[in-house]
């Protein structure tokens, strides 16, 4: 049963943004310096990891040979780009062309500021200083967020534009598209969020989340986000933009050395960054799962939640992992159609039920009279919808006709058949070799001619 609105306003009201900006300069670069290194750090881990993992999957070894057990695998890939010679197309706008990565990069380190490690009420001291364990919060912290992911795509299509090349121009452009369709999504599963916690501050969201939280009270905004997070970082099975065996790569075919690199920690920052934030918005933030905080009283306070968010973040980076070492690329229609005629559209009536479920539980209408008000229409139309269906495949099922013959020469030159269209039967020649009745105790022989018979036609 959903919490009341004054219990989530209680709880929203712990999570104070009072706390926050206070800090000495010393302790806010200091806290930005954590965020950096911390992110920097798990990529190299989500990197080997990921090569580790996908060689579980697939039987293989994996990296194994720099450092223990092949751990610094990737920082040894990133020395090896670094020394890599940086070449710049004659053809290319070098201006926009050096500036691509850096404007793809820096947006996907920004979004880390407002992602809280612990609760924001002073709890831990740095050296002598109470301080919340968060850089910093704002009001309107998610559309931060939000605002600066969608920066990030403006590196992509700038790297696709100036490389001066088809093939990245084609990959900048489906990144364009493939990132406007699922940030749609991903705005519509926030804004349950919002509805339901009262608040677009992490740390009020994270302070709202007690004791359920939102990925148990809000599935579908769950399941919505998890799958358009996945898309806004071109990951598989929707990695479009770089589609390897369709665009040789994509918006960075043109880029080597560090600006290649860039891309790529780009990438794997993203992919930390909405962990994060699904840590953050749906599985309870800094807070310890129910089993532990069930015995634990001091499982939510002082540097432990530090330890919950983290391994959060690193159970969804394995669901990242999972994904692509399971699942085969989407092709690029399929792909479109989830976005726009099926996450979209599901967000869309999710979003009116939850409004309306507040809007019901504000008036103080019990739990029957919400299911009733709002169950009622949600199944009238999930009727009428079957009902219409059902008509429809009887009207295709009468108007259709058998497909005609089709003439694969008919434009001077050999094409192939559209979806219902047949091939006409191949004329055979007949066998030159001539027929020879065998003995009816021969049956081996028979077999032996009918074999022949059909290697001549």
């Amino acid at each position: 049963m959903a919490p009341t609105l004054p219990a989530v306003q209680l709880a929203a009201a712990s999570g104070s943004l009072e706390y926050f900006g206070r800090d000495p300069w010393w302790l806010v670069l200091l806290k930005a310096v954590f965020c950096f290194a911390f992110l920097v750090l798990t990529v190299l881990i989500a990197i080997v990891w990921e090569r580790k993992v996908v060689a579980w999957m697939q039987l293989r070894i994996g990296p194994n040979r720099h450092g223990p057990w092949g751990l610094l695998q990737s920082l040894a890939d990133g020395i090896k780009l670094a020394l890599k010679e940086d070449l710049v197309v004659a053809k290319a706008d070098k201006v926009v062309y050096v500036l691509a990565p850096i404007v793809c990069a820096i947006p996907a380190f920004m979004s880390f500021a407002v992602i809280p490690f612990g609760p924001a009420d002073d709890e831990v001291s740095i050296f002598g200083t109470r301080t919340p364990m968060q850089l910093t919060d704002l009001p309107v912290a998610l559309l931060y967020i939000l605002a600066t992911a969608s920066v990030g795509i403006y590196g992509i299509v700038l790297a696709g534009w100036s490389s001066g090349s088809t093939y990245p121009l084609l990959g900048g452009l489906r990144s364009s598209a493939q990132m406007i369709s699922y940030e749609i999504a991903m705005g519509l599963s926030f804004a349950a969020v919002f509805i339901y916690s009262g608040s677009m501050s992490t740390s009020q969201i994270v302070s709202s989340q007690q004791p359920t939280w939102f990925a148990v009270l809000l599935p579908v905004s769950f399941i919505v986000y998890i799958i358009a997070m996945v898309g806004e970082t071109n990951r598989a099975p929707f990695d479009l933009p770089e589609a390897e065996g369709e665009l040789v790569g994509g918006f960075n075919t043109e880029y080597s050395s560090l600006k290649f690199a860039m891309f790529m920690l780009a990438e794997y920052v993203n992919m930390v960054t909405v962990s994060a934030v699904a840590s953050t918005l749906f599985l309870g933030g800094w807070r310890a799962p129910w089993p532990i905080s069930a015995f634990w009283a001091g499982a939510n306070h002082g540097w432990w939640p530090m330890l919950w968010i983290v391994v959060k973040i690193q159970l969804l980076l394995f669901f990242f992992i999972w994904l692509r070492g399971t699942l085969p690329r989407l092709r690029y229609d399929q792909f479109m159609k989830l976005g726009w005629k099926v996450l979209i559209p599901v967000s869309l009536v999710w979003l009116v039920m939850v409004a309306s479920v507040r809007a019901l539980r504000n008036e103080g209408q019990d739990f029957g009279n919400v299911v009733l008000y709002v169950g009622a229409p949600v199944v009238a139309v999930l009727l009428l919808s079957l009902v219409r269906d059902v008509f429809r495949r009887k009207e295709k099922v009468q108007a259709f006709e058998p497909p005609a013959e089709f003439d694969p020469m008919a434009g001077g030159y050999p094409v192939p058949p559209l979806p219902g269209q047949q091939l006409p039967p191949v004329p055979r020649r007949r066998s030159r070799v001539p027929r020879v009745q065998p003995p009816a105790d021969e049956p081996l022989q028979d077999a032996l001619n009918g074999a022949n018979q059909s290697e001549g036609s």
